[in-house]
């Protein structure tokens, strides 16, 4: 996918060092590591949502890489958080599980394979590919792989800004960190088993490539969950307007994702999405391609606009009215999520024309004329 790759994200210095400038004041209270802390969201002016996660240092690891954003390093985002990883082929994101957050993500570019565990027992391993999404309830055991050919690209969201992908609960950490003789009495089998085992967290570990699934064991297979973790976006058909495209996966249309939905926006040259709102969720954006501008409206005369390339996050405070405006000359290209399962959205255009032109006019205090060639529903995307 053009616009936003590994080669475009990936800087040389370790994300650790900023983390460690994220250290706590002398107040015991944490400060952002990119300056001073923004302007309250009920301040006099609004703070800036925009985050350049692309063009930040990337934490490196043998056989792939990390960045987050979270409440720490965008202090913004309060209820999302989203991390940019890749995975060389044969990779592995080792068996983890996330003990605050619910996770969703996209599959930019390349291929990987997931495996996961419910609380049922319920397992699942699937190949993903570009477009695809998987949805992991808060507390389900999974592992992510890349398969090649090619490094795998992928964000991943969670519905909490606190949330950090440094701090989840690795198989490694535990059992590294769990007695011999606990370990044994487990699985049934002597101490020495576990000689070798690592000591601390692997994060990500490299190995040879898995043979397709179809020639490989997959004792998942044979105890599959009711509802799968993998949603086909770019498979799904969009929504057409005048001036892009938009594919939209809540729970309606992927059950198992309880928590969030996901939206792949195209805006067209020149283009916007209409002033609108979300009344029951924040909005996380990640930039794919192509450059945009924001506005989001706070009441109270407060506004504030950011300009975004491919790498930009965004965010959007739950409520707040917002437009995205593509100011390049080729399609730009955003992944949108929100913190609810349950997508619902107020367009401007659609609120005025729910309205007669008369009391329109006396809002304004502009001939009611003024409103008979204002459109007469929901336009979504004008170009």
């Amino acid at each position: 996918m053009p616009g936003l790759s590994r080669r475009g994200l990936i800087g040389g210095v370790a994300m650790g060092s900023l983390l460690a400038s994220a250290a706590a004041a002398g107040d015991g209270t944490m400060q952002p590591p990119f300056g001073p802390a923004p302007p309250p969201l009920d301040g006099p002016e609004l703070p800036s949502f925009r985050f350049p996660l692309g063009s930040l240092p990337t934490n490196t690891f043998n056989g792939g890489t990390a960045k987050q954003a979270t409440v720490v390093e965008f202090p913004v985002s309060e209820k999302l958080a989203g991390v940019y990883m890749t995975l060389e082929p044969g990779a592995l994101r080792e068996l983890h599980w996330h003990a605050n957050a619910a996770e969703w993500a996209y599959v930019i570019e390349g291929r990987c394979r997931v495996t996961t565990i419910d609380p049922q027992n319920q397992c699942e391993i699937v190949d993903f590919g570009p477009g695809d999404v998987w949805y992991f309830p808060r507390g389900h055991g999974h592992s992510i792989q890349g398969i090649g050919p090619g490094t795998c690209v992928f964000v991943l969201v969670f519905d909490n800004g606190y949330f950090s992908e440094f701090g989840t609960f690795s198989i490694s950490d535990w059992l590294g960190h769990t007695p011999p003789e606990v370990l044994a009495k487990t699985f049934d089998l002597p101490q020495a088993t576990f000689a070798d085992f690592p000591k601390k967290e692997v994060y990500i570990a490299t190995g040879p490539v898995p043979p397709p699934i179809a020639q490989e064991p997959a004792p998942g297979s044979l105890n599959a969950p009711p509802l799968t973790h993998r949603y086909q976006l770019l498979a799904q058909s969009p929504d057409v307007f005048a001036g892009g495209t938009m594919r939209t996966v809540s729970q309606a249309e992927f059950p198992i994702s309880s928590t969030m939905t996901g939206a792949l926006l195209i805006i067209k040259p020149g283009a916007l999405r209409e002033l609108h709102w979300h009344p029951n969720a924040a909005e996380w954006q990640l930039y794919l391609r192509g450059s945009a501008r924001m506005a989001v409206f706070g009441s109270h005369g407060r506004a504030r606009t950011d300009e975004f390339v491919a790498g930009d996050v965004g965010y959007v405070p739950q409520g707040y009215g917002h437009y995205i405006e593509n100011t390049g000359s080729d399609d730009m290209e955003v992944v949108l999520v929100l913190n609810n399962a349950t997508y619902e959205s107020v367009s401007i255009t659609a609120w005025m024309a729910a309205n007669p032109d008369l009391l329109l006019a006396t809002n304004f205090g502009v001939p009611e004329a003024t409103f008979a060639k204002f459109p007469k529903n929901a336009v979504i995307m004008p170009d």
